[in-house]
């Protein structure tokens, strides 16, 4: 179909084909991930927008696309406002959404295998205030109108080796049995992809970025599991890794074994497992009990293996981001490169450490006012040259076998104008300050999100994005539970407390619409920290990443002495840590690149 015109107009005709008066769209899987595989891009191929979170619903009169503050600009830029409304998350909802606009007595659909119940609860609450009904549907109307939709990736899973998980997959098949008949739990349902890669301590490559493959697993009390993949995925290396106590079944076959369990208590996470899975369970007579999924706090907790491959991926990243840097000043400058030519420029210099396995996420390559879209991506459509006059705003990451790196620096092309530099340094302290920060054990990422918006926020300044979130160990460049946020970045989360050995992002940012964005982002893991006197025990930030932060925005009439010397410590710590690894014309870039502030 040659427009999406048209096929908003194909899929009104499917609905009405099958009774139905609306249809809801999530970007999503039937695994709740936040990245998906290509034939679950139903969203992008509905309506054009290209951001890693959102929803839409479509009616016979009205269609709208929700998302939150981080997409504002961007969803303008690439979904027609001819065909479609405009709704801001969390100041509104689905579910409110449809309890104005849903025609009284209506059907709107929904796929149950692409929400979670508690989803299905609220939609299903406001629609009967019109007296309208939400239906589950067998199969997604999208696929029907989707004539080229891509098949599920076939790719095959590749074991991770005990040398970098840390923890073989049969101990922490035990200990999650362990914490089964702890709590008289016969089995648990594992869903969400990135637990069943570290549970099983495999990994794959069914969805971009992010090293996972499509597979859904039953872990019972006895520590014997049932792994739900194409059995076409697995060859014989695999299959020797998983062992005997690990049943390969088909992917398809998942949904018959969650209607087998009747008579046994089973627990299901419900922010993770969609509704059919309960649906399932409760048709065919298991005792569900919701819990958290338990592989989630300890993929969480990085333990010693994994902190120094993620130490180590650090630093070989921080190399590449290096060199990228001295070519961004010495080449991109001089004219005659743009926000693709850049991304393409980085990317090589990761390929080059002869390490990297993928991009841990679409490179965000802005150039002048396209760093004022929070998650820019660079088309042929959109793509702007790197020009004198203007910040440059590059964020980016690698996946490693021994890692997954992600950062963002604020480059000046040319001169910097006075308000370029405040902002900068704003944001700049607020990174400081939740760098250096020392909190009490039990202290959740929430309560920490001030320290990095107060500058801002003394001038009347903010941004609509959290200010930290986890990253996995080779895994997901974002990973929960923990999270540095509060609503006033225009996300829920951050009530996780944190713990030593978790992985967050400090990322503040400021975006000015139409001119600039600024964000500086380093990788920061959560240790112990000694304080004389100290009453009670405490944690604090080690910074991961490693590549400079620009002196050349640093307006130094702003910078505290304290402020000055965290910098240039940091400044030192990449000097020294990455010096050696360059070739000597970026070592030199580097070592002015790190002098001491003036």
């Amino acid at each position: 179909m040659s427009t999406y015109q048209d096929r908003l107009a194909a899929l009104r005709d499917e609905l009405a084909r099958r009774r139905l008066d609306g249809f809801v769209v999530p970007l999503t899987d039937e695994h709740m991930s936040e990245y998906v595989g290509a034939y679950a891009q139903r969203l992008a191929w509905l309506t054009g927008f290209e951001g890693s979170a959102g929803a839409a619903v479509v009616l016979s009169e009205a269609a709208a696309i929700f998302v939150d503050g981080r997409y504002t600009l961007q969803v303008r830029e690439q979904v027609s406002a001819d065909a479609w409304s405009y709704q801001s998350v969390p100041d509104t909802s689905i579910a409110d959404w449809l309890k104005a606009h849903a025609p009284r007595g209506g059907r709107i659909g929904y796929d149950p295998w692409l929400h979670t119940k508690r989803w299905v609860t609220a939609a299903a609450k406001a629609l009967a205030t019109r007296g309208a009904e939400l239906v589950a549907v067998e199969t997604n109307p999208i696929d029907a109108v989707w004539p080229d939709q891509p098949a599920p990736s076939d790719a095959r899973l590749i074991v991770q080796p005990d040398t970098l998980a840390g923890v073989s997959a049969a101990t922490k098949r035990q200990e999650i049995a362990d914490m089964l008949t702890r709590d008289g739990v016969d089995v648990v349902v594992l869903s969400a992809l990135d637990s069943i890669a570290w549970a099983f301590n495999v990994r794959g490559q069914d969805v971009s970025r992010t090293p996972v493959a499509l597979a859904y697993a039953l872990v019972r009390a006895d520590a014997t599991a049932d792994l739900f993949v194409d059995p076409g995925k697995i060859d014989e290396a695999v299959a020797a890794h998983l062992g005997n106590a690990v049943r390969v079944q088909p992917r398809e076959a998942f949904a018959g074994a969650l209607a087998g369990l009747g008579g046994q208590t089973v627990t299901v996470d419900p922010d993770r497992a969609v509704a059919a899975i309960f649906e399932q369970l409760a048709e065919g007579g298991a005792h569900i009990v919701e819990a958290r999924d338990p592989v989630v706090l300890p993929k969480a907790i990085k333990n010693h293996a994994e902190i120094a491959g993620t130490t180590a991926a650090h630093v070989r990243d921080g190399a590449a981001a290096t060199r990228f840097l001295h070519w961004v000043d010495t080449v991109a400058a001089s004219g005659g490169q743009d926000e693709l030519t850049a991304a393409a420029r980085l990317e090589a210099f990761r390929a080059e450490t002869g390490a990297l396995r993928d991009l841990s996420f679409d490179t965000i390559s802005g150039a002048g006012p396209n760093g004022a879209v929070v998650h820019y991506r660079v088309s042929e459509a959109t793509v702007r040259p790197i020009e004198p006059g203007t910040l440059y705003l590059v964020d980016s990451g690698g996946q490693y076998a021994d890692g997954t790196t992600d950062i963002t620096r604020t480059l000046p092309i040319g001169e910097p104008t006075a308000e370029m530099k405040d902002r900068f340094t704003r944001v700049l302290k607020g990174h400081i300050a939740l760098a250096r920060a020392v909190f009490p054990v039990g202290t959740r990422g929430g309560q920490l999100d001030t320290l990095a918006r107060q500058y801002l926020w003394a001038v009347g300044l903010d941004y609509a994005h959290g200010t930290g979130h986890g990253v996995g160990s080779y895994l997901g460049v974002h990973e929960g539970p923990q999270r540095i946020a509060s609503p006033s970045g225009g996300q829920s989360g951050g009530d996780e407390p944190l713990a030593a050995g978790m992985i967050l992002s400090n990322e503040p940012g400021y975006y000015k619409t139409g001119a600039y964005g600024i964000r500086i982002e380093n990788l920061v893991l959560v240790v112990p920290r000694e304080v004389q006197g100290a009453e009670k025990p405490l944690l604090g930030f080690h910074t991961l990443t490693l590549a400079p932060i620009d002196r050349r925005l640093v307006d130094l009439s702003l910078i505290s002495a304290d402020e000055r010397d965290w910098l240039d410590a940091y400044h030192a710590r990449v000097a020294a840590e990455i010096g050696p690894l360059v070739p000597a014309d970026v070592r030199d870039w580097l070592a002015s690149a790190t002098a001491p502030l003036g």
